[in-house]
């Protein structure tokens, strides 16, 4: 059931509703806009949308709302490219009063570009910039402009150490700046971020409920309440995350944190020179190292290798984005040698082809999610439950008891 707006909501409801004063009805015709390097994603989304939809239309009565229930909601844009690099934006068709969904995957470096005769690879700068033309092709004819970004463009630029740039902050202030209603992400490296638009609809969303459940489903026996399992945080940054998921599985917590060289800089970074554990003993332990991302994945590696070595019995890891920098060969030689025994990510970013054929991989799907994000939005509807999994965590751990 959709939710409905208090009566002290209802004008505010109603003065962006072109449906007229039902508090049930939409905000307008969703409109689902996925840029380059969003396709396959958006083509996953719209069909769980349609499916939701289909699944209420009549206690909607959705004759009443004209584009509420279609086939297909997307809506094609042409990022185009001349051959100097330079780019413009063209949709293909109307989007006057529509609340637009904008996807865009600015992780997806498979997409490529003709520059000067030459390939060219899409950047997360690439992919931003055309975010923006996509928004201002829009600007004026939609009812709502709303972005999903899943991996926040810059989030790892999210605070000033000497004389650097903020970037996230800056872009998140673009964005808002250009007319964007809502911004929707995952796991942002530090949601102190938001701070930088704070009349803005921002909101950081996990994947915590969609990673145990996957774990549920492919690992053999899995008893988070035998005192053998312990989740582990690999540095002091992402202490949080981990004691959510050990607070609620009822499990034992450990950390590492990064002894670093402040001497030099390597790749914009202080090198680690060795990591630190804080917890109490793993041997005969299963181990899960919880992270938002997975880089190169040289860090998770050493951490499991030190798992290892101090008696642990199954290394698991779970991160909302598996990037992959560096490749995956080291990762399936770990997992020949026993260090790792399964990785779960989310689709929300382009996942190397590779990746996914590999026996120690598992893909999140999280397209469903977002669907119910986009309904709920598009009705004005709160987002509690959504955003807050813990309910729903504590039913599936009752379902395996």
């Amino acid at each position: 059931m959709i939710s409905t707006p208090s009566s002290s909501d209802e004008k505010s409801y109603t003065r962006y509703n072109q449906y007229g004063d039902n508090p049930m009805a939409p905000i307008g015709p969703v409109g689902i806009v996925p840029l380059k390097g969003s396709l396959d994603f958006s083509e996953r989304v719209n069909y769980y949308l349609n499916k939701r939809r289909s699944e209420y239309q009549e206690q909607l009565l959705v004759s009443r709302y004209p584009g509420f229930f279609r086939s297909d909601y997307r809506i094609a844009v042409d990022n185009a490219r001349f051959s100097s690099g330079e780019g413009k934006a063209v949709i293909s068709q109307s989007v006057r009063g529509h609340d637009l969904f904008l996807i865009s995957d600015v992780m997806n470096f498979s997409c490529t570009y003709k520059m000067f005769g030459k390939d060219n690879h899409m950047s997360p700068d690439d992919h931003y910039q055309d975010l923006k033309r996509v928004i201002l092709a829009c600007s004026g004819k939609a009812r709502r402009i709303n972005v999903i970004m899943p991996f926040l463009y810059e989030s790892r630029q999210h605070k000033r150490n000497a004389r650097e740039s903020l970037d996230c902050a800056f872009a998140l202030e673009e964005i808002y700046g250009l007319g964007v209603e809502n911004i929707i992400t995952f796991d942002a490296h530090d949601e102190r971020v938001a701070n930088a638009i704070p009349t803005s609809g921002f909101e950081s969303l996990s994947a915590t409920y969609q990673i145990i459940k996957a774990m549920f489903r492919t690992i053999p026996g899995l008893n988070f309440s035998d005192g053998k399992f312990m989740i582990v945080s690999p540095d002091e940054g992402g202490i949080t995350r981990a004691m959510y998921f050990a607070s609620i599985l009822g499990v034992p917590l450990g950390t590492f944190y990064k002894r670093r060289d402040y001497t030099q800089v390597v790749n914009g970074r202080n090198p680690i020179v060795a990591h630190e554990f804080l917890g109490d003993s793993v041997e005969g332990m299963d181990i899960l190292i919880v992270d938002d991302m997975i880089s190169s994945g040289d860090s998770m590696l050493d951490i499991g290798r030190e798992m290892k070595e101090r008696g642990a019995r199954n290394i698991y890891c779970a991160v909302t984005f598996g990037l992959f920098t560096e490749g995956i060969d080291h990762f399936s030689k770990a997992y020949e040698e026993g260090i790792i025994h399964k990785v779960f990510a989310t689709n929300l970013v382009y996942r190397r082809p590779e990746l996914l054929e590999a026996p120690w991989f598992c893909d999140v799907n999280m397209a469903k999610f977002v669907a119910l994000l986009i309904d709920a939005i598009n009705h004005d509807a709160s987002l509690s439950n959504l955003i807050n999994p813990t309910e729903k965590i504590k039913s599936l751990l009752a379902t395996m008891e």
